[in-house]
């Protein structure tokens, strides 16, 4: 599995946009770039995983690092 690589707010702006598009993908009338809101799947399973590929691609962490 990933390692975590994001912290609580980067994870909480992520499920919360995931969820806002979504919703907005079942609440607006569709037209032809309606679908698009279908992209805040991406942030909501990321969130919910704790785990960015893209992140992981460039090196970067929100994650708190562990005191020793």
């Amino acid at each position: 599995m990933f390692r975590k690589n994001e912290g609580t707010i980067d994870r909480i702006v992520r499920v919360a946009l995931g969820l806002l598009l979504i919703a907005a993908y079942f609440l607006t009338s569709g037209g032809s770039n309606h679908w698009l809101y279908l992209i805040g799947i991406g942030p909501l399973v990321t969130g919910l995983l704790g785990t960015c590929p893209i992140y992981s691609l460039l090196g970067m962490s929100t994650y708190p690092m562990k005191k020793v």
